[in-house]
This record gives structure tokens, sequence and C-alpha cells, in this order.
């Protein structure tokens, strides 16, 4: 295997080489029961452009990969949109509810002033986390989609986007602070174990969300936009 994924990496070689691409793959609408078949096998079974694909597969799994703008121009970004549209969903419907129900037991088993306050907590992160997602689906993404289509951007792009996503993953470690230092946990070590890994996992995951904006949409955008001044 070479240094990042080519399309003639074997699907299950990219899954073994990181587990956590396993939580991704629902997003591109890729399941599960590779066999033998390559990346570029994979992707021409579910009609997916092989080269955005292993754009995500890259940056999730090797910090020190960074698509040049050749590399940028020849991939077809048309999944882009819907890939973190699908992140968004997964977040909102999957991870921060399967953090709650575990949050409330905790909570319900640490006393009235420690539960109130990591109930308070999630419940105000929550509220940013939606704020932010809802932010870049009204404003973002529509002027990405524009780009795209050869259209003079109309919507303003938030500058700030990608360091929001800083705060939310800062805010994940603070609360784990909360749980290591201040709950005490006699009787229900097990529900705080698995409270503690669920933030862990949701926070290693929003951070390669931000990278995927950060060293492809954003420089993708910039693209995009130098071509229509010119």
């Amino acid at each position: 295997m070479g240094r990042f994924f080519t399309g003639r990496t074997k699907m299950a070689d990219v899954v073994s080489m990181n587990h956590s691409l396993i939580l991704a793959m629902p997003r591109f609408g890729i399941a599960l029961g590779f066999g033998e078949q390559s990346v570029q096998e994979i992707c021409a079974r579910y009609g997916l452009p092989v080269d955005f694909v292993l754009l995500i597969f890259n940056v999730y799994t090797f910090d020190d990969y960074l698509p040049d703008g050749d590399d940028l121009m020849r991939t077809d970004f048309s999944p882009l949109v819907p890939y973190l549209e699908a992140s968004h969903r997964y977040y909102l419907s999957e991870r921060l509810p399967h953090i709650e129900r575990h949050l409330l037991h905790v909570a319900g088993s640490a006393g009235e002033r420690y539960g109130s306050i990591l109930k308070q907590f999630f419940e105000d992160y929550r509220k940013e986390v939606v704020e932010h997602f809802e932010s870049e689906e009204r404003e973002v993404f529509p002027y990405l989609e524009e780009l795209m289509k050869g259209v003079r951007g109309t919507r303003p792009m938030s500058e700030h986007f990608a360091d929001n996503h800083t705060d939310l993953v800062d805010k994940l470690g603070d609360l784990t602070q909360i749980l290591y230092k201040y709950i005490p946990c006699e009787g229900f070590e097990e529900e705080l174990n698995e409270l503690v890994f669920a933030i862990m996992q949701l926070s290693a995951d929003l951070e390669k969300h931000a990278l995927i904006e950060e060293r492809i949409l954003l420089p993708y955008v910039e693209l995009l936009e130098r071509r229509q001044e010119e």
C-alpha cells in the first residue's frame, strides 16, 4: 500500500487501517461487505466519484495529507454538500442523542448539584451545534453550489465557520474534564466510561469534519472564486 490511499487500495484495507471510517461510510451510502474489491470498484458500484471519496478517506486518515489545487480542480465535487449534510444528520440524529441518554443516566446518579450542571452544559452545547450547522446549510452550502454552477455567489460565506468547529471540539473537552474531575462515579462506573468514550469519539469525528472543510471545502471555494474573477 502506498503512502496514501489510491483507487487500487482494497476497501477492506482502508477500513482496517482507519476503523473510524466505518462511521463515515453511511454518509456516502456505502454498506459494509467489500470482499476483495478496491476503492475504485466500490465507488463504481455506488456511482461515486473515486477522487472525491479518496480525498475524504485520506484527510480522515493521514494528518499530513493536503490536496493541492490541481487535485481539487480534477475532482468531481458534486457529492460534497450531500456528504457534509449527511454528517450533520449523523451528529444530530445519532451521536448527540446517544450521548444524551448516557449523560441523563449519569446526571440522575450524580446528585442535584452536579446533575444540573451536566444537563445544562449539554443542552447549551447542543443548541450551539444546531445553530452552527444551520448557519452552514443556510449560508455556506448554497454559496458553494452557486459557485459550482458558475454563478457568482450572492450569499455571504462566513469566514469563521471552520474556526467554530474548533470551539465545538474544545467544549467537548471541557465536558470530559467535568466528568473526569467532579462527577462521583461510585456505582455507575461503566455508564460513566461509556459516556466519556462516546464524547471522545464525537470529538475526534468533529475534528475530521473540520479538516475536510479546512483542507477541501475552503480551498475549493477559493479556487472557484479566483476562476470567476479571472
